[in-house]
């Protein structure tokens, strides 16, 4: 319970003043600002005060004989002031604490932001048909529900019984029904030729809104109009991966605000944009020349991990993957964009079986010290290249992972 420990202090003054053994005044609170935290720091005060009896007697002394009254007055006095400062402390940290549940000031946002807290998602490895089955099992293991499902899609025509390019499949839309959508939209044709392959200028230039572009928008229009939801649409995450191969930082811009423009020319109007970069710093200025814009993007995503052997790092802490990219983006990208920990895991350690549940059990009290992250998505898959493997590896990591997505700044109200 958040309040606990500050409400010990406080009982234990009261009972002092009671007794007329404990300190006059509390001391001040140590809660932070409105962050939602458990207070940290030294107690607010000295605890209440040993008996002032006479040597060996074990009792107290009452009031000096002849004035029974004033010491009476005294007394009530300094208990009416302790009760006051105490009523006055209690408020104080509710009030700076967290904010009230009850008044509604923990709702989602119209951009789905969850104002007291993160969204708990993942990307969990699935066949379009066995995405429901996936997503449960995902659920059963991690003890609750996914507040985020996040899916990929390509750009390529529908052939046949090929979905890859349907944004919205059956499946999604049956698991959309309880949770939220992250929609990430790749300018690829996977499996296609090389003259399939949609570029960024191609896209800028309106090429593919007939065949591609419409057709989706007004399948999301649709989506929205038949169930009231959002989604988060990405298009092309980690772009600072992919060019020059798509084009340049420019015409990755361009070809972003025309998706964007052309969704509202349509209509569209559920869309929570969300541009997801991969986090590495030495793509810096990529990043800040492939930003679309505030006006364009709602949410910032990055993607960063714990590697360990896979691609050759050192073990990094979850603090480690996160706390350098997170810094960047607010000084160089957004002061106060909604951000996403859009995809985060940690390779196992086979020399240490319980690193990873180290690793997982951090999570809760690193998120809270990431100002403004609103949602954190665990990847539960490998990553190309030996020993790059990011799934939960065994039964203590998992319930190390339940025990942290069980924190209540991970579970916020949906509705």
């Amino acid at each position: 319970m958040r309040f606990a420990r500050p409400l010990r202090r406080i009982s234990a003054a009261l009972r002092g003043a009671r007794s007329g053994t404990g300190p006059s005044t509390v001391g001040p609170s140590t809660v932070g600002p409105s962050t939602g935290r458990p207070p940290t720091g030294p107690p607010a005060g000295p605890g209440p005060r040993p008996p002032t009896g006479g040597a060996g007697t074990g009792r107290r002394r009452g009031p000096r004989a002849g004035r029974p009254a004033a010491g009476r007055r005294r007394a009530l006095i300094t208990s009416a002031a302790v009760v006051c400062a105490v009523l006055v402390a209690v408020l104080a940290l509710r009030n700076t604490s967290e904010p009230s549940r009850t008044a509604g000031e923990c709702r989602p946002t119209e951009l789905l932001e969850p104002p007291c807290g993160a969204w708990f998602g993942a990307f969990v490895p699935h066949e379009r048909a066995d995405l429901e089955e996936k997503v449960e099992a995902y659920e059963e293991k991690a003890g609750r529900r996914l507040d985020v499902v996040y899916t990929y899609h390509d750009m390529s025509l529908p052939e046949g019984t090929r979905r890859e390019g349907q944004l919205l499949s059956p499946e999604e839309q049956r698991v959309g029904e309880d949770r939220m959508l992250l929609l990430s939209w790749e300018s690829k044709w996977w499996g296609g030729t090389k003259e399939q392959q949609p570029r960024w200028s191609e896209i800028a230039a309106g090429d593919l809104d007939r065949t591609v572009i419409d057709v989706q928008a007004r399948r999301v229009k649709d989506y929205g109009q038949r169930t009231g939801k959002k989604v988060f649409l990405s298009f092309d995450l980690e772009m600072d991966t992919r060019t020059p191969a798509n084009g340049t930082p420019e015409q990755y811009v361009r070809a972003y605000r025309h998706i964007h423009d052309r969704f509202r020319e349509l209509g569209v109007d559920n869309v929570v944009w969300t541009w997801i970069i991969t986090g590495y710093l030495n793509h810096g200025d990529l990043f800040e020349s492939m930003y679309p814009g505030d006006e364009y993007v709602d949410w910032i995503g990055y993607n960063q991990y714990n590697y360990h052997r896979c691609h050759k790092t050192e073990w990094l802490t979850f603090e480690q993957t996160q706390t350098a990219t997170h810094e960047w983006i607010r000084e160089n990208i957004s002061a106060d964009k909604p951000l996403m920990l859009s995809e985060f895991g940690s390779a196992a350690d086979p020399t240490r079986p319980g690193r990873q549940a180290e690793w997982y059990a951090r999570v809760p009290s690193v998120l809270k010290e990431l100002e403004g992250v609103r949602a954190a998505l665990q990847w539960n898959h490998r990553d190309p290249g030996p020993h790059c493997d990011l799934t939960v590896a065994d039964e203590a990591a998992w319930e190390s992972l339940r025990e942290a997505v069980a924190d209540p700044y991970l579970n916020q109200p949906v509705e």
